[in-house]
């Protein structure tokens, strides 16, 4: 109808949202495991994951439509992340070919590589600073009693040794080795983004070496499938608003609020720092470095915020990012293939700060007192995981077992902040995400791969 305003899709998925938050928690609260008897199950775990049980062998149908919504809710919300990862992996290959063989010149990708690098080196520092500082101010850990605790702990003893079994060396040296693709296919298959972006732009260069009349076909085909692939995402982002409702509903009906009030200090000191990385440090660059409004930031990335913040994998939300910078903020596409795409591996700002949090939380409630030394090299660590840690939800845990190892703290420690990680990593996997946006729009302003990068006016 003429005159009447469409709802901006950023709106429809806050409003799904608040939803999905609102049904979860209420779901949470009153349906407990005197409503599943009241229905006929005795063992709501085994009937929900399909399992036969003599205790749920009186069931009814309202008990049966209620394992269906689960099950609706469950399947739409997977059907949306796999597909925003089946686009993640092809837009980044042929993204970055098409931009690589487009510059024509390697130095000019040397050029974008080391303002990238230097730009989330500068932002990941602040990070850390931010996590030291916002953790020693408060203390979280000394608000913690024993015995919640232990009682926290208790449940996640299985959890924690899993963690412990997969932590691996992640030095400097394995990390930069890890960078380099044995096999492409292998790569491409586990979507290990950091060498796909390898041998991306080790393709692209080496198109820029050979004739263009042999170079140029290859070069347009990959433009085109990038933009199919970017053409895709807007598909799937139609997708959006109830996907996110069954994926927080699902989150926020596991989580609850118990876990949460008893681990509120914790919880307020990681989302404080997380906001302040964003406040006093993004937003500032972005205005001062990359002169652009922080208005038009905000509302240039919010669909990628909120989506991060629904999935907890800055991978899944990867292809958002990129179509939020390129078609909102005006970011060159070989600014935003590089630069979002790397960042998805070694720009983990709001994992660092996490992870900085944690390791001194740990030793607050064990009273540990930590010297300046061992502050410096739980912020070392911290660093180091972040740039080692999958874009994967709840990916940096695994890694926290070095940070707290390097110091000598309870690994057990762990056990206790796990009720709440899968809602923490909602938050920094939202600071990760806009940590790309603000690389990109830094990096195009300083001139992009080396020509002129200078992001677009706003529509």
């Amino acid at each position: 109808m003429a005159g009447t305003r469409r709802i901006a899709l950023h709106w429809k998925i806050v409003i799904a949202l608040v939803l999905g938050v609102g049904l979860g928690l209420a779901l949470n609260q009153w349906w407990t495991a005197e409503t599943w008897r009241g229905l006929g199950v005795g063992d709501a775990g085994a009937f929900l994951a399909g399992k036969a049980s003599e205790a749920n062998a009186q069931a009814d149908w309202r008990a049966q439509a209620a394992l269906v919504a689960a099950r609706a809710a469950a399947f739409a919300g997977l059907v949306f992340l796999n597909l925003l990862r089946f686009v993640a992996v092809p837009l980044v290959l042929f993204s970055l070919i098409s931009a690589a063989a487009g510059m024509g010149d390697v130095r000019r990708l040397g050029r974008l590589g080391g303002r990238t690098v230097a730009l989330f080196a500068v932002t990941l520092a602040a990070a850390i600073a931010i996590g030291l500082a916002g953790a020693n101010l408060v203390r979280p850990g000394a608000y913690v009693p024993e015995a919640a605790r232990e009682a926290l702990a208790a449940g996640q003893t299985q959890a924690v040794s899993a963690a412990a079994g997969r932590a691996a060396d992640h030095g400097f040296w394995s990390i930069l080795s890890a960078c380099v693709p044995t096999n492409p296919f292998d790569a491409l298959a586990r979507a290990d983004m950091m060498q796909i972006v390898v041998m991306a732009l080790l393709i692209g260069a080496c198109l820029t070496l050979l004739p263009r009349e042999k170079s140029g076909p290859v070069s347009s085909v990959c433009d085109g499938l990038y933009e199919v692939f970017l053409k895709i995402v807007g598909v799937v982002m139609r997708l959006a608003p109830l996907a996110v409702f069954c994926l927080m509903a699902r989150t926020a009906s596991q989580l609850g609020l118990d876990v949460v009030k008893a681990l509120g200090v914790f919880c307020l000191v990681v989302v404080g720092c997380l906001l302040a990385q964003v406040v006093l440090v993004y937003l500032p660059i972005v205005a001062a470095v990359g002169r652009m409004g922080v208005g038009r930031f905000v509302r240039g990335i919010a669909e990628a915020q909120l989506v991060a913040f629904t999935t907890s994998s800055s991978a899944a939300t990867l292809p958002v990012t990129m179509r939020c910078v390129e078609e909102r903020l005006g970011v060159p596409k070989e600014v935003v293939s590089f630069v979002c795409a790397a960042g998805t591996t070694i720009n983990m700002d709001g994992t660092a700060l996490y992870q900085t949090v944690v390791a001194l939380f740990v030793a607050q409630m064990y009273g540990v007192d930590l010297s300046l030394g061992q502050q410096v090299t739980i912020a070392r660590m911290a660093a180091l995981a972040s740039v080692g840690a999958p874009g994967i939800p709840s990916g940096g845990t695994v890694l926290l077992v070095g940070v707290l190892q390097s110091v000598g703290l309870p690994v057990e420690g762990i056990g206790v902040i796990l009720g709440v990680d899968r809602l923490m990593d909602m938050c920094r996997t939202v600071v990760n995400v806009t940590g790309d946006a603000v690389g990109s729009v830094v990096v195009a302003r300083w001139g992009g791969a080396g020509g002129a990068g200078t992001p677009a006016p706003a529509a």
